[in-house]
């Protein structure tokens, strides 16, 4: 139980090992298990929204849950100036990706409604941008300034992916509690010999 000063470390409480170890236990005799079935729909809902089966079979049995939405950095879509505009191979990738929200945060000096405008004339819809939480601010305001943002679209941060390239980035996940984070490049793949990335 979580309170004032709690700094939300491991339990105390009598029994926590082994009921961390029955968790475990449960989850490994379980995931050899799948009915084929489950494992199709697995792989048609990762292609869906543009990742491997691997990528998405871990964060789905990391977090119990499906993710609903991606939080992009623009350093993630290579959108480092005004103007810029992504590589046209991620571009596409990320039109073609269904049923899943896509959320962006603005590194300044960027505009997040100049971005969201530039990546709809790239045909990629953009469910809701704002300013990302700046390297000054504090891990409660990181946290409240990620919280804002998803609320924007009502997607609970434990099913919502973010998708960065930086260290402070990745801290993201960890201050709002989200699904995880994935490296651009994962994401995207990796760049290919002479395409300017």
């Amino acid at each position: 139980m979580s309170g004032l000063g709690h700094n939300n470390g491991p339990t105390l409480e009598r029994g926590a090992s082994w009921r961390r170890h029955c968790w475990q236990r449960a989850r490994a005799d379980l995931l050899p298990r799948l009915p084929l079935e489950l494992v199709r729909l697995h792989v048609k809902r990762a292609a869906e929204i543009g990742l491997d089966y691997k990528t998405y079979a871990g964060v789905r049995a990391t977090t119990g849950h499906d993710l609903v939405a991606f939080l992009f950095s623009t350093n993630a879509l290579r959108l480092l100036r005004e103007g810029d505009r992504m590589p046209a191979v991620d571009a596409e990738r990320l039109a073609r990706t269904r049923h899943v929200g896509r959320l962006v945060a603005a590194q300044p000096p960027l505009d997040p409604a100049r971005v969201r405008q530039g990546l709809a004339g790239q045909g990629i819809a953009i469910d809701a941008a704002a300013r990302a939480p700046g390297i000054t601010f504090g891990w409660g305001k990181t946290r409240q300034a990620l919280l804002d943002l998803l609320g924007e679209i009502r997607a609970p941060a434990d099913r919502v992916l973010v998708i960065g390239e930086t260290a402070l980035e990745r801290d993201w996940a960890g201050a709002a509690r989200m699904a995880g984070f994935l490296p651009a490049a994962r994401y995207f793949g990796a760049p290919a010999a002479g395409s300017g990335r």
